[in-house]
Protein backbone atom coordinates (compact mmCIF):
# COMPACT_ATOMS: atom_id res chain seq x y z
CA UNK A 1 0.00 0.00 0.00
CA UNK A 2 2.76 2.28 1.02
CA UNK A 3 4.08 1.85 -2.73
CA UNK A 4 0.72 2.96 -3.96
CA UNK A 5 0.83 6.05 -1.92
CA UNK A 6 4.30 7.38 -3.30
CA UNK A 7 3.31 6.50 -6.70
CA UNK A 8 0.38 8.45 -6.09
CA UNK A 9 1.76 11.41 -4.22
CA UNK A 10 4.53 11.64 -6.50
CA UNK A 11 2.22 11.82 -9.89
CA UNK A 12 0.13 14.38 -7.93
CA UNK A 13 3.53 16.51 -7.59
CA UNK A 14 4.83 15.72 -11.39
CA UNK A 15 0.94 16.82 -12.18
CA UNK A 16 0.97 20.39 -10.40
CA UNK A 17 4.49 20.88 -11.85
CA UNK A 18 3.85 20.20 -15.42
CA UNK A 19 0.22 22.16 -15.30
CA UNK A 20 2.07 25.09 -13.38
CA UNK A 21 4.94 25.00 -16.06
CA UNK A 22 2.34 25.31 -18.87
CA UNK A 23 3.83 21.84 -20.31
CA UNK A 24 0.43 20.54 -20.51
CA UNK A 25 -0.18 22.94 -23.33
CA UNK A 26 0.72 21.01 -26.40
CA UNK A 27 1.62 24.56 -28.15
CA UNK A 28 4.22 24.13 -26.06
CA UNK A 29 5.66 21.46 -26.65
CA UNK A 30 5.21 21.94 -30.44
CA UNK A 31 6.97 24.99 -30.03
CA UNK A 32 10.10 23.51 -28.53
CA UNK A 33 10.81 21.12 -31.82
CA UNK A 34 10.15 23.96 -34.26
CA UNK A 35 14.30 24.73 -34.21
CA UNK A 36 13.55 26.86 -37.38
CA UNK A 37 10.43 28.74 -36.90
CA UNK A 38 9.38 30.33 -33.48
CA UNK A 39 11.29 28.72 -31.11
CA UNK A 40 10.01 28.00 -27.44
CA UNK A 41 12.93 26.95 -25.06
CA UNK A 42 10.19 26.63 -21.87
CA UNK A 43 10.29 22.70 -22.26
CA UNK A 44 14.17 23.04 -22.13
CA UNK A 45 13.91 25.13 -18.70
CA UNK A 46 11.69 22.67 -17.49
CA UNK A 47 13.92 19.68 -17.90
CA UNK A 48 17.01 21.44 -16.76
CA UNK A 49 15.34 22.43 -13.78
CA UNK A 50 14.22 19.05 -12.88
CA UNK A 51 17.48 17.69 -13.66
CA UNK A 52 18.90 20.27 -10.86
CA UNK A 53 16.60 19.47 -8.63
CA UNK A 54 16.25 15.80 -8.48
CA UNK A 55 20.09 14.81 -8.56
CA UNK A 56 21.20 16.01 -5.58
CA UNK A 57 18.39 14.97 -3.48
CA UNK A 58 18.40 11.51 -5.45
CA UNK A 59 22.34 11.36 -4.39
CA UNK A 60 21.65 12.54 -0.96
CA UNK A 61 18.95 10.07 -1.08
CA UNK A 62 20.76 6.75 -2.40
CA UNK A 63 23.73 7.57 0.80
CA UNK A 64 21.89 8.02 3.26
CA UNK A 65 18.65 6.04 2.74
CA UNK A 66 18.45 2.01 3.46
CA UNK A 67 15.57 1.75 1.91
CA UNK A 68 12.82 4.61 0.13
CA UNK A 69 10.43 5.87 2.21
CA UNK A 70 7.44 4.54 0.03
CA UNK A 71 9.08 1.24 -1.13
CA UNK A 72 10.63 -1.62 -0.06
CA UNK A 73 13.88 -0.87 -2.31
CA UNK A 74 15.30 1.04 -4.62
CA UNK A 75 14.02 0.78 -8.01
CA UNK A 76 17.72 1.20 -9.79
CA UNK A 77 18.80 0.60 -13.40
CA UNK A 78 21.57 -1.89 -14.04
CA UNK A 79 21.36 -1.60 -17.58
CA UNK A 80 23.63 1.27 -19.05
CA UNK A 81 24.04 -0.30 -22.69
CA UNK A 82 21.98 1.37 -25.47
CA UNK A 83 20.52 -1.09 -28.08
CA UNK A 84 18.63 -1.04 -31.34
CA UNK A 85 15.00 -1.75 -29.36
CA UNK A 86 16.22 1.44 -27.41
CA UNK A 87 17.04 3.52 -29.95
CA UNK A 88 13.81 2.87 -32.27
CA UNK A 89 11.45 3.24 -29.26
CA UNK A 90 13.12 6.56 -28.98
CA UNK A 91 13.06 7.40 -31.88
CA UNK A 92 8.96 6.41 -32.96
CA UNK A 93 8.45 8.36 -29.00
CA UNK A 94 9.52 11.36 -30.14
CA UNK A 95 7.59 11.32 -33.37
CA UNK A 96 4.11 10.95 -31.64
CA UNK A 97 6.00 13.45 -29.11
CA UNK A 98 6.17 16.03 -31.81
CA UNK A 99 3.34 15.39 -34.00
CA UNK A 100 0.75 15.17 -31.02
CA UNK A 101 2.41 17.94 -28.75
CA UNK A 102 1.91 15.36 -25.34
CA UNK A 103 4.31 13.13 -23.82
CA UNK A 104 2.28 10.71 -21.21
CA UNK A 105 2.81 13.00 -18.18
CA UNK A 106 1.72 15.61 -19.68
CA UNK A 107 -1.43 13.96 -21.70
CA UNK A 108 -2.54 12.31 -18.56
CA UNK A 109 -2.46 15.59 -16.84
CA UNK A 110 -4.46 17.25 -19.27
CA UNK A 111 -7.37 14.71 -19.48
CA UNK A 112 -7.73 15.99 -15.95
CA UNK A 113 -8.49 19.07 -16.80
CA UNK A 114 -10.87 17.83 -19.21
CA UNK A 115 -8.93 18.37 -22.79
CA UNK A 116 -10.78 16.01 -25.26
CA UNK A 117 -7.59 16.22 -27.80
CA UNK A 118 -5.49 14.96 -24.46
CA UNK A 119 -7.93 11.96 -23.56
CA UNK A 120 -8.19 11.32 -27.57
CA UNK A 121 -4.37 11.64 -27.59
CA UNK A 122 -3.99 9.36 -23.87
CA UNK A 123 -6.59 6.68 -25.17
CA UNK A 124 -4.39 6.16 -28.62
CA UNK A 125 -1.37 5.75 -26.79
CA UNK A 126 -3.10 3.51 -24.53
CA UNK A 127 -4.15 0.97 -27.42
CA UNK A 128 -0.76 1.69 -29.14
CA UNK A 129 0.92 0.15 -25.57
CA UNK A 130 -1.85 -2.72 -25.17
CA UNK A 131 -1.61 -3.75 -28.90
CA UNK A 132 1.97 -3.85 -29.07
CA UNK A 133 1.94 -5.83 -25.68
CA UNK A 134 -0.76 -8.85 -27.09
CA UNK A 135 0.94 -8.28 -30.51
CA UNK A 136 4.16 -9.86 -28.50
CA UNK A 137 2.77 -11.88 -26.26
CA UNK A 138 1.29 -13.41 -29.72
CA UNK A 139 4.63 -13.88 -31.00
CA UNK A 140 6.27 -14.97 -28.05
CA UNK A 141 3.60 -17.94 -27.54
CA UNK A 142 4.15 -18.61 -30.86
CA UNK A 143 8.02 -19.01 -30.93
CA UNK A 144 7.67 -20.49 -27.22
CA UNK A 145 10.08 -17.74 -26.03
CA UNK A 146 11.36 -13.86 -25.84
CA UNK A 147 10.87 -12.49 -29.21
CA UNK A 148 13.41 -9.33 -30.40
CA UNK A 149 11.27 -6.84 -31.28
CA UNK A 150 13.65 -5.85 -33.56
CA UNK A 151 13.96 -8.97 -35.11
CA UNK A 152 10.17 -8.59 -36.65
CA UNK A 153 12.22 -5.73 -38.56
CA UNK A 154 13.94 -7.41 -40.92
CA UNK A 155 15.44 -6.63 -43.84
CA UNK A 156 16.70 -9.47 -46.04
CA UNK A 157 19.85 -8.95 -48.31
CA UNK A 158 19.64 -9.51 -51.82
CA UNK A 159 20.50 -12.96 -53.43
CA UNK A 160 22.97 -13.26 -55.78
CA UNK A 161 22.07 -15.44 -58.73
CA UNK A 162 25.02 -17.42 -60.50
Amino acid sequence: MKVKIGAFLGGVLFGVGLAIAGMTQPANIVGFFDFFGSWDPSLAFVMVGAILVYTPVYRWAIRTWQQPIWAPAFSLPTRKDIDGRLILGSAIFGVGWGLGGYCPGPAFTSVGARSEEAFTFGLAMLIGVGAYQLFMRMRENRSGGTVDPLSLIHISEPTRQE
